[in-house]
């Protein structure tokens, strides 16, 4: 008999179905417990939590930089400012196509790629909503232009705001520096929370040596914002400090004398008050526009700069570093008459050239027929090499180094800005470390005429020359004497500051040597006499001339044979008046010859417009 065919058995599907059912309620409802749960715990455990975070979403901290300190000369013109200024901003989530905006907005206002690729790049960094700065420092034309064919442009607007600005360009660069804005590297030094919202910082000079003081303490403000970040409303606002304004030494007037006298020539000058320190002028030449900077330059104007001959990126003042050839000659006369190798009297024979026993080389004079019998008064107020040359000889290296390092060369005078270097002032352990070599009795010879080895800058020549003036009293020089709150206007002066003092075995050798310095000018046949024709003061100076390449023992300097760049440098150092010394000046006139006649002139030309205004000067 065949067997039964069951095609379908209900009581198992039935069986099967309500075991899925029963298994599909267990799930579901477990869900529902574990969501419960979850319910619970974030409503009621996690309360506090969620709800401060939900505030945190709502409530936004943001920063309010602070407006930066001014800066003034001593007499009280203003030399960085903050001035309003317009930019054409663009909020890009208003614009359908930028691109096209951007080509209609070329049409009214002047738009480099430069500005295009900054804003770009600025693009990618913030949010769609926020206003970015399309075109920097629109002109009164421009915004006029805007302002009439606004309407087309949906999106884009005209943004007030301030930008550091200086006045008097590239006459003071190398003093006060310039902010630019702030970059990765500054990122890494910053303080965070009070850089918060400022865009740029101080990179040279005054600008970056007193940042903390110029920038101020950032400020805040609560603010309401949707769930895009879009501000609604201020709940709350703290002000920000301002930063302090800044008074610096500099003289105005002195200062454009300075200016005028090098002729747009490549050099420097520097002026200082031997009593306190006060840097008068302080003249890097040629200079560059610092406005420029501040919001970036292009690299094409910067790569001028890199690639000028006249290098006028180098801060010459501090930077500079220069044989100082005869200016060095009183401080040699002082290390003798305090070694007790010379004394005033003690002479020396000249016959235009020196040469050591059993060797057949001259070291030549600059006069080639000699000086004959010379002493110290002689050969300081005449320059003569030949005593010099057998001073140093007589003194030796260890003795040099050691009585000129007293006088600050080789050595940072702590000048209240950064980037100064020590230049050099030569040692035998100096060589033998630099170079690997043994001193020789040569370079002890030329090092005594302020060549060979030895460099210095022009701010150390100034200081020096402000000790002797002094008579060993040392100074330090500085930019800043004041500042000011710019909210309340109440000064703080800062202190000077005496370093040390060159303390001499006999004070008269300090007279010997400054004598010398004032014949110089006012003696027949001093080197610089012509410089002190017919002044109502008495002043000390001295002469220098260095050389910038060597010239062969069979051959003679001639400037007209020579490329200007190869020509020698000239220098002059001096202070005023002698009886009571108020302003020492140091002098570089890269390839411009003889110290006579380049540029003691220009000293005497600071001197007479000093004394003159003396007053004023130091009433500023």
């Amino acid at each position: 008999m065949a067997k039964e065919l069951t095609l379908k058995d209900q009581d198992h599907e039935s069986s099967l179905v309500a075991r899925r059912v029963y298994i599909s309620a267990f799930i579901i409802l477990l869900l529902i417990i574990m969501i419960i749960s979850r319910i619970f715990y974030l409503t009621v455990l996690q309360h506090d939590h969620y709800s401060t975070l939900s505030q945190s979403n709502r409530v936004k901290i943001t920063p309010i930089p602070p407006i930066r300190g001014l800066i003034y000369s001593r007499d009280g013109v203003i030399l960085a400012e903050n001035k309003p200024t317009f930019s054409l901003g663009v909020v890009p989530e208003q614009i359908d196509d930028i691109d096209e905006t951007i080509g209609q907005l070329k049409e009214i206002v002047s738009i480099e790629d430069s500005d295009i690729e900054r804003f770009k790049k600025a693009l990618k960094k913030k949010r769609r909503f926020e206003n970015i700065p399309l075109r920097l420092n629109l002109n009164k034309e421009e915004v006029a232009l805007f302002a009439v064919n606004r309407h087309r442009f949906y999106g884009v607007d005209v943004v007030a705001g301030l930008n550091r600005f200086y006045p008097l360009g590239e006459k003071l660069v190398h003093t006060i520096g310039y902010v630019a804005r702030i970059d990765e590297d500054d990122i890494k030094q910053l303080d965070e929370s009070n850089y918060s919202g400022t865009t740029h910082i101080g990179k040279l000079g005054i600008e970056k040596s007193y940042e903390s003081l110029l920038h101020g303490d950032v400020g805040y403000q609560q603010v309401e914002v949707n769930n895009k970040g879009r501000v609604i409303r201020v709940l709350d606002r703290t002000a920000p400090k301002p930063g302090e304004n800044i008074h610096l030494t500099i003289d105005l007037s002195l200062q454009q004398i300075a200016i005028d006298a090098l002729e747009n020539r490549r050099g420097a000058i520097v002026a200082m008050d031997p009593r306190n320190g006060d840097v008068l002028t302080f003249v890097s030449s040629p200079g560059y526009d610092p406005n420029k900077f501040v919001n970036g330059i292009d690299s094409k104007s910067y790569n001028l700069l890199l690639a000028s001959k006249d290098k006028p990126l180098i801060n010459r003042v501090i930077q500079g570093k220069y044989p100082p050839g005869s200016t060095v000659k009183p401080f040699m006369g002082l290390v003798g008459l305090e070694n007790g190798v010379r004394v005033n009297a003690d002479e020396s024979w000249c016959p235009g050239w020196f040469s050591l026993k059993g060797h057949q080389h001259r070291y030549r004079d600059w006069k080639k027929q000699g000086h004959g019998h010379t002493n110290l008064h002689k050969a300081i107020m005449q320059s003569c090499d030949v005593y010099f040359y057998t001073l140093a000889y007589e003194l030796g290296i260890d003795r040099i180094y050691e009585g000129m390092s007293r006088f600050g060369f080789g050595q940072i005078t702590g000048i209240d800005i950064s980037g100064e270097t020590k230049a050099l002032m030569p040692s035998r352990e100096w060589k033998r470390n630099a170079l690997g070599q043994a001193w020789y009795p040569g370079e002890t010879l030329i090092l005594g005429i302020g060549q060979g080895y030895a460099l210095a800058t022009p701010l150390q020549l100034a200081k020096a020359t402000a000790t002797l003036a002094n008579k060993g009293h040392i100074i330090r020089p500085r930019l800043v004497s004041s500042t000011s709150n710019s909210i309340t206007n109440e000064v703080n002066a800062l202190p000077n500051h005496s370093v040390n003092k060159v303390s001499l075995s006999n004070s008269a050798y300090w007279d010997d040597v400054i004598t010398s310095m004032k014949d110089v000018v006012h003696g027949i046949g001093g080197t610089a006499w012509r410089s002190g024709l017919n002044a109502e003061y008495n002043f000390a100076g001295k002469t220098g001339t260095a050389q910038v390449i060597g010239i062969a023992q069979d051959k003679e300097y001639k400037k007209e044979e020579i490329a200007e760049e190869f020509q020698d440098h000239a220098l002059f150092i001096a202070f005023a008046p002698v009886e009571s010394p108020r302003i020492a000046i140091a002098i570089i006139v890269e390839n411009g010859g003889g110290g006579s006649k380049t540029a003691a002139p220009i000293a005497r030309k600071m001197f007479d417009h000093f004394m003159n205004n003396r007053d004023l000067i130091n009433k500023g």
